[in-house]
Formats: structure tokens, sequence, C-alpha cells
């Protein structure tokens, strides 16, 4: 350490740990409990140690205290917390800032006073990626309040007294690029998680009933950049049992027994699916039963002890060995840790540094009862039982594999999964330091009337690694010696059937819990040509993280590359959303709700769109959005399978629709089964379908209102032409009107001004003139607002001081205004078309939805 001092009066040195435990345990450790004194911090979780502490001679004044995990947290700014408040895509690139929430500012202001009087800081969080971010999270606290502060770092792998002292006086400067490679995982998990999870929950949650508890909280249909492979490991695991079909196959066995044992002999065919087949083979092995040794092969064979552990094999062992989930797993073996007897637990490394004391690992356990014996063979040379381990190939440059780090028989306090997992870790240890097992293998091949049969037989000559590891088995059985050329008749011969099995489900019953909910997620996405579920897409992210850490990458080149990829994945996926309707439609029942955002833009197919087919729209791949919408006197629509037989060109199918009774005429009926076509004169009345428009009608949502569609094509027809709402007049509708236009810039020529309460500002849905009338909401009481008061529209426009007074209202501008207002107050849906122009569809008032409508069910 550069810089340490020697003699002198004492500093004061602020050291942090990760845990409160933690802290406790190396103070008590450096202080070798004489004079440690403990005291209350802001936080009554994270206490202040001090005592007195001398590193490479310097004298110094230690307090220690600690952090709970992570100090700060990451989130977007302002607005864009908000679900509606922005389109999920924003969020690719949305601000975001680090801060540190409310349940943390106790152990902020704990490090705040405390540095402001240190000279030094000694960082002594986990030794890996994620402990590197929250070191430089404390380091940012303490560096606004005392930007003098000495800044190190304790490096350890265990709280064990050699290691601890060792790292005090040996510190180094915390990594910069460790800390990098996390801030791109939080970051890039963020603004991919919140996008996806915002999209497909507003898209789906109102769309379906999903028939699982939420506890009373809002159902989340979340979307992980790591969850989402983990899920789908288990989701194609089923996809491959569902397909699985059923075989029956039938195969020849085979056995001979003499007084040295019975020799088991499989079939070289293995199995035949053809039963005649089958028979006639097992009835030649029947008439010259006579089997003819053909090869005698015997070789030595060794079975190699695993390589050290690292975290990923000690959870997959521990669920084999013990049925122990991953969360058990690793709670138990941070337990063992900070209490000193293993290593730290997260690690990718199994391979040991050169620099290992590999022995003296060994001879911490010679003391214990059961494997004591074996780990005094292991240090004795005669034995010959000594092996240096090989490593896997794995080094995640933080941390040595999971060892033990200290002897213990069993403490009092343990469950007995304590004991379970600290076994394994001292057995796996005393293996991997071990010579392999040796077997003497044979092989002997026979021929029965021209079929071939193989039998194997084992013994072990020495166990040597498998003595102490309990858990690894080598299985084998004798057999009979045979020679070559022997002849002998089969004690038994028989032709079996069995059936061909599916494979196993994958045993995880968390994730079997929440299969059938992700797997129509799956299968959306998969449908869209996206496999998100694929472990790849993560793992080519973990690789470049790697490469941050090492600083082959920089940060902001992977950020710029994952986050670009994935937000084209994003709008694809908005685009195709109707492949996720399908695929929840196979598991779940369609809602009949009205107010869900997304359903007033997914509709079922009523015909196919001749406007996208025939332009180069797909050439281009842009987007078509060639739509009618439904006005708000429509409650239901339901396509139905009844063909009109009358449009052209089609098919053009049916709609039952379900009107609201006070918002039709009297003499019309609430049920109407009606084409959208053209040729129904009841939905030419209540939709004002123009010529153009309902040419290009392609989808209808199913319940809603909104736009007309944008794209247009006039190609010519025999359908009837609708009539104008605002002249009057045939060939044209009133969006399309020659007088409406002319009186609105008249309108506009003269500053805006409303005559006698109406304004000529036309709707940006429907083209009829709107009403300026008055808000009386608490917010916006005496507000003046632009609303359409066209039966089967009635669309709040705008407000009236958002109004630019020398442009005109543009079509398709619903809701957003002119002004800074109209961006501030903007909602949007989960495709990020915006709702906030949406108004009562009883009174227009923008304020309010329908169902609290002062006026609701007073018939005008």
């Amino acid at each position: 350490m550069a810089g340490g001092g020697g003699g002198g009066r004492a500093i004061r040195v602020l050291n942090v740990a990760e845990k409160p435990s933690v802290a406790k345990t190396v103070s008590g450790i450096l202080s070798r409990n004489q004079g440690l004194r403990m005291r209350e911090g802001r936080s009554r979780y994270n206490k202040v140690f001090e005592f007195n502490y001398t590193i490479q001679g310097q004298p110094c004044q230690m307090l220690f205290t600690s952090v709970t995990g992570h100090l700060m947290e990451i989130e977007f700014e302002g607005r864009y917390r908000k679900w509606h408040a922005c389109d999920p895509v924003d969020l690719f690139q949305a601000p975001i800032q680090k801060h540190v929430p409310e349940d943390k500012l106790d152990i902020r202001k704990t490090l705040e006073e405390e540095a402001r009087k240190c000279q030094w800081l000694v960082l002594w969080l986990d030794c890996d990626r994620e402990g590197e971010n929250i070191a430089f999270e404390v380091v940012e606290v303490c560096s606004n309040v005392n930007s003098r502060l000495n800044i190190w770092r304790a490096r350890f792998s265990s709280l064990i007294e050699r290691e601890i002292h060792q790292a005090a006086q040996q510190l180094v400067r915390p990594n910069q690029l460790f800390s990098d490679a996390v801030d791109v995982r939080q970051e890039i998990d963020l603004r991919i998680g919140a996008s996806f999870t915002r999209f497909q929950t507003m898209l789906l949650k109102d769309a379906f009933v999903f028939n699982f508890s939420t506890d009373g909280r809002n159902l989340v249909l979340s979307y992980g950049p790591c969850q989402f492979p983990t899920l789908g490991f288990v989701v194609e695991r089923y996809w491959e049992i569902q397909a699985h079909e059923p075989e029956e196959f039938w195969k020849i066995q085979c056995s001979h027994t003499t007084d040295e044992g019975t020799a088991t002999f499989n079939w070289i065919r293995g199995h035949l699916f053809d039963y005649t087949c089958a028979v006639l083979l097992y009835e030649m092995c029947v008439q010259e039963p006579v089997a003819t040794v053909t090869k005698v092969r015997q070789q030595e064979r060794l079975k190699y002890p695993p390589h050290p552990l690292n975290t990923i094999e000690l959870e997959k062992r521990a669920s084999r060995y013990f049925r122990m989930s991953s969360e058990q797993t690793m709670k138990i073996a941070e337990d063992l840790y900070q209490s000193g007897f293993i290593s730290y637990p997260r690690t990718e490394t199994d391979s040991f540094s050169a620099r290992t004391d590999l022995h003296i690992l060994v001879q911490e356990q010679q003391e214990h009862p059961v494997w004591g014996p074996y780990a005094q063979r292991l240090l004795d040379p005669s034995s010959g039982l000594w092996r240096n381990p090989s490593g896997g190939g794995h080094d995640d440059k933080a941390h040595p594999p999971i060892h033990p780090t200290k002897f213990s028989p069993g403490q009092s306090g343990w469950s007995e999964d304590h004991r379970k997992l600290y076994e394994l870790v001292v057995r796996h240890y005393l293996a991997c330091v071990s010579q392999p097992a040796v077997g003497a293998e044979t092989t002997v091949e026979i021929d029965i009337a021209g079929e071939m049969f193989s039998a194997l037989g084992r013994t072990i000559v020495a166990r040597n690694y498998l003595e102490v590891y309990r858990f690894d088995s080598w299985g084998g059985s004798l057999i009979p010696n045979y020679t070559f050329g022997q002849q002998f008749t089969p004690t038994s011969l028989t032709l079996d059937s069995g059936t061909t099995r599916p494979p196993p489900l994958l045993s995880e019953a968390d994730l079997l819990d929440c299969m059938d909910k992700g797997e129509a997620l799956v299968m959306g996405y998969d449908d869209m040509g996206y496999e998100l579920w694929k472990p790849y897409l993560r793992s080519m992210m973990e690789e470049d993280m790697k490469a941050v850490s090492v600083g082959n990458k920089r940060k902001a080149e992977v950020l710029a590359t994952c986050l670009q990829q994935m937000k084209a994945c994003f709008l694809d996926a908005r685009l195709n959303k109707v492949k996720l309707f399908q695929a929840l439609e196979i598991f779940f029942d369609r809602t009949n709700r009205t107010g869900g955002d997304e359903q007033h833009n997914i509709g079922e197919l009523v015909r196919r769109c001749d406007v996208c087919e025939d332009s180069d729209l797909v050439l281009r791949k842009k987007p078509c959005r060639n739509a009618i919408w439904l006005p708000g006197s429509i409650s239901e629509a339901a396509v139905t399978t009844t063909v009109c037989n009358v449009c052209t060109p089609g098919p053009i199918f049916k709609i039952q629709f379900t009107f609201r009774r006070l918002e039709i005429p009297p003499d019309f009926s609430v049920h109407h089964l009606g084409c959208v076509g053209g040729c129904d004169d009841i939905m030419r009345e209540l939709m004002e379908i123009s010529a153009s428009a309902h040419r290009n009608f392609s989808s209808v949502p199913a319940r809603g209102r909104g736009t007309t569609a944008s794209s247009r094509n006039n190609s010519p027809n025999n359908q009837p032409q609708s009539t104008c709402s605002f002249c009057h007049q045939t060939g044209h509708s009133s969006s399309d009107c020659y007088s409406l236009t002319s009186q609105s810039r008249s309108a506009q020529s003269q500053g805006g001004n409303s005559h006698n309460g109406d304004s000529l500002i036309p709707c940006s849905t429907c083209g009829s003139p709107c009403l300026l009338k008055t808000a009386n909401t608490e917010n916006n009481r005496g507000r003046k607002f632009y609303s359409c008061q066209t039966q089967g529209c009635k669309f709040f426009v705008c407000w009236e001081d958002s109004v630019p007074t020398t442009t005109t209202s543009r079509r398709g501008d619903r809701g957003r205004g002119g002004g800074a207002n109209g961006s501030d107050v903007r909602f949007v849906s989960a495709t990020g078309d915006p709702v906030s122009g949406r108004s009562c569809f009883i009174c227009g008032d923008p304020s309010h939805f329908a169902n609290v409508c002062p006026n609701r069910g007073i018939r005008n």
C-alpha cells in the first residue's frame, strides 16, 4: 500500500462493510476484542464500532460501520416513473437518476457524519462486481461531505483472522471498471424490464381474465432480462413434454447366469418400433439360441473428482443431494460465510490460484470425527492420496472457489440444512485434492443368430476420493469371466415391450407455479420471431458486462449497442402485438371491459386490408393504420362468422353490436347485426362511414372509439356514398367538407375567437364543429375547452388556451394541444397512443369519464 506512512499522530479511518454482521466480525478480528467500543448510529441496525489499529506502522483510530446492501437505487426521473405518462418506448432513453431511497437515509446520515471527521475511507464491501458498485455508492456519499478523503479498498474472501489482517495490511484502490459493469447491468435491466413490463401489462391486463390471485395488488405481467430466459427453460421443456407422442417399442433381452454371477446383455439395436420385424428377429434367436462370444475387452477406467466449487455448482448439488432450493442454499451459505466457516459463496471461479495454500485448509479438518481420518491420510505423503485439483476454466478475478475456512464439529445453533451444506463444502474440497477413483471395466459382446448383444461389468480397484465424497457413486457389477469364441446358451431370452417417455419436467417448484401464465408470453414473443426467452440474449449481455469489467469495452458502448438492439425488438413486438393476443387467448378468456386503453386499438379480423397489401407499405415495412373506429354509443362489438352477401370485395364478416340505449335514437334497437362494408343503412347513419374510409376498412376494434383511418384508397366499388354531417351533401364526409375547412380558415384568420359560445374549430376525429365549454373540476375550474358534440363522437379536442392563433388544427393531434400545457398532461397507452383526449361520452367533459358523470342516467 502506497502512502501508508509510519509512526506519528493517529489518523481517523472510516471503515464500511456491506452488512452489520460483517462490520461486527471484522471489528472483533482487527481489535482482537481488546478496547472495542460500540455506539449507536443514525440507523438502529447499523452500529459504529471504535478501536485502535496499526496499518503498516501507521497508528489508526478505526471507526467501523456498515450499509445494508446497495445504498442507492436507480430509477427514472420525473414523469417517466408514472406508467401512463409516457410511451413505454421512451424508457429506452428516458433520463435516470441514482439516489438514496427513503429507507436508507439514516445510513447516509451516519456515513456523512463520520466521514466529515476522518482522513481515510476503507471499503470492506464484498469483493465482487456488485460489492464494488456498492463501494462507489459509499464513496459518492462520503466524498460529497469530505472531498479530501484518502480512499482504499480491503480485499478478502473469508472472514477468518489470517485473511482479514492480511487485507488490512495490503489495501488497494477500488476498481472503477467493476463498478461500471454493474452500472451497465442495472441500467439495461431497468430500461428493458420497465418498457416490456409496462407494454405487456397495459396491453393485456384489461383484455383477459387472469385466473390467479394477486393478493389484492395490481396485476403486473413483469418481464426481466434474466427471469424471462429462466422461464423459457421451463416452458421449452413443457412444450417438449406436450409434443411427445408415446410410441410402443419392442426389444430382445438376454441374460446369462453362472456360479460367478449374472450378466445382462443389451441388444445392440436398442429397440424397434416395428412389431413384426422385432418378432421375426426374436424367433430367429429362439431357433438358434447358442451365443458366441465375439469380443472381450478389459481396461482401466478413472472417475475424476469434481472441479472446485462455484456458486452455480453449489446450488445444483444442494438441490440434487438435499432437495434444497437455490434461495435457501444461498441464505445458508451466506450465514456460514458471515460466521467464518466457509469462503465467500458468490463466485464464478472454479480454479484455485497457484498462490493458495491448499494444505492448510485440509489441516483445519483433521480433528473432525467423521472425515478427520481421511484428511490425515491426505496430508500423509506416503499415502499417495493427494492430487492438486484441476480447474474448470472459470475465474471471475474476485474470489476463489468456495471452500471451508474453519473447522466445526457441528455448531449447536445450526439447523440441519446448515450442517448438510457445511458438510457438502468440506467433503467437496477434500475430494478436489484427492486422486480419482480407479476401476477395472470389462465389456463382452456376443452373437446370437446374427443379432449382437453386449454386457458391461465393472469393479472398483481404488476408491480414493469416493471414500470422502459420499454423494458420488460409481455403479457397476461383477460379471462372469468370458473368453473369445466361448459359446453358451442364455439363461433367458425374451421379447419385451415398452413405451417411449417424454423428458421430465424441470424441478424448480416456483417456476412451475408460474409456468401456465408465462407460457403464453413466451409463445407470443416466439411467434413474432424474437426468442427473447432464449438464454443466449442474456449470455451476450453478461459477456459484454464482463468485457467492461476488464476494460475491453467501454460502458457507454455496451449500453448503446444493447439498448439499440432491444429497442428494435420492442418496436417490432408492439407492431406485432396481435401475436400476444392470439397466444393469450389459448390460455385465458377475454374480458367484456370497455375501459382498457389497448382495447381501443386491438380488434378481430373483419376483412383483409387492401391498402397495405396493394401498396408499397409492405415493402417498406411501414405500419398500416387503416382502420375505422366505432363510436362511443357501442358498448360491445363481436365479429361473427356471418359473411355479408352484398359488399365486395369479400369476405366481409358481420359484427354483432350492442349499443347504449341513452346514446342512440329511440327507434333504434340496442342489438344489431351490422356490416361495416357500406351496405348497412343503420350503421352508415350511426357511424358516418365515408365512401373512402369504408372501402379501406381492415379491422374493427372490439369496443371503444378513436380516430378514422389515416390512409386512404379510392379504388372504385359499388358502395353507397355517405352524407356529410356538416353541409348535408353527398359524395364526401364531414372530415373532407370544403365548407367546414373554409369556415375554419376564416375563424383562424380572426384569431380563433368563438361566436356565441360556439367555435368553428373542427373536431380532429370526425371533422364536425366543436363547442367551447367550461370545465368545473377542482384543478381546471373556469378553464375553457373545445369539445365535439356530434352524437357518437363527443371528443375532448383541446384546451382553449393551448390552441395556436395562427396555425390550423391538424387531424390526428387529438387531445395534445399546441402548447406546453397540452404536452405536460399527455397520457399514453401501451402502444404509445395518447389517451388524454378521451372525455366523458355523456356530457363531453374531459375532466371525468362516463362512469362518474353527474348527468349519467338523465335523458336529454
